[in-house]
């Protein structure tokens, strides 16, 4: 089936019925469509009251659309058993459904580190292909009125991100998917991640067996140092595991238990964040007894 464009000289965009069959997902698209809480939700209210903001999709070669915007409500809307969904069907570039994608991800809240990542990159390299302008002026203080800004910083300037920030991003792409998914699941640090990204593939992977080893995830001066060992040639598993297993300065006043020495204790349903809670409320209490006993 052909569809048409919903743009039309001087009239606004029109709302199409289309099949959740005629639609793909965009190519190489970076953020996470999960069945999650948020998407349990969105199931329930579509299946009350539809889908009430249209996906935005462009038309492909082989007649079938790509959705640009609106993959979270495609999956809701399909969960919920509707077999059509509405859509605006608008006509544009590859790179221009690039930026188009991205910037409508990116309001999103709670987006993962590595979505954001592989986003930016994305919409650096479309927009250098634009051949973007570069020469805007950044009017929001004194001192950067009259200088060009580069295109990651045109970047910077949709999402409250500074360029260095942007490009810091862009360096946790050459993470490998492993230690990627780490940094998702905030079990190594921004920070450091991105001074692991210059680790080379190979010592990427010793460096997971290192932590693995030490129960240890690298602090920003333990990634440095190893970015600096990876930089001399001479970055190797022995290296790693000794450089982890130092004790950091934070951990030699630092009291650690072991989650399986506390889940006893708690519902299976509790969180981590749910178990701390407890504990210091209780401990709050032994203080105050403590302190009652004292002036008896």
């Amino acid at each position: 089936m052909s569809y048409y464009e919903s743009e039309t000289a001087g009239q606004p965009e029109r709302v199409q019925k289309i099949p959740i069959s005629d639609l793909k997902p965009f190519r190489n698209h970076p953020f996470r469509v999960v069945d999650d809480e948020s998407m349990l939700r969105t199931t329930e209210s579509i299946s009350m009251f539809g889908v009430l903001t249209p996906l935005l999709a462009r038309p492909l070669s082989d007649g079938s659309l790509e959705i640009i915007s609106g993959h979270r409500r495609a999956r809701a809307a399909e969960a919920a058993g509707l077999t059509e969904v509405p859509v605006i069907v608008r006509k544009m570039t590859d790179d221009e459904a690039v930026v188009l994608m991205v910037d409508s991800n990116l309001q999103r809240e709670n987006i993962l580190p590595s979505e954001r990542a592989f986003a930016y990159k994305m919409k650096l390299e479309a927009m250098k292909r634009q051949g973007e302008r570069t020469d805007l002026q950044e009017g929001v203080t004194s001192d950067q009125v009259g200088r060009r800004l580069e295109t990651a910083e045109l970047i910077g300037l949709d999402t409250g991100d500074s360029r260095n920030q942007v490009r810091r991003f862009i360096r946790l792409t050459n993470l490998i998917p492993e230690l990627l998914e780490m940094v998702d699941q905030r079990q190594i640090s921004f920070n450091p991640a991105v001074e692991l990204s210059y680790l080379k593939p190979e010592e990427q992977k010793n460096l997971i067996e290192a932590m693995d080893f030490t129960q240890a995830a690298p602090s920003l001066s333990q990634a440095m140092r190893l970015k600096k060992l990876s930089q001399k040639g001479s970055c190797s598993l022995d290296d790693m595991c000794e450089i982890l297993g130092e004790v950091k300065k934070g951990d030699l006043e630092r009291v650690a238990f072991k989650s399986e020495q506390l889940r006893k204790y708690f519902p299976k349903s509790y969180t981590p964040k749910q178990m701390s809670d407890v504990i210091l409320k209780l401990l709050d209490q032994w203080q105050k007894k403590r302190q009652r006993d004292k002036a008896r």
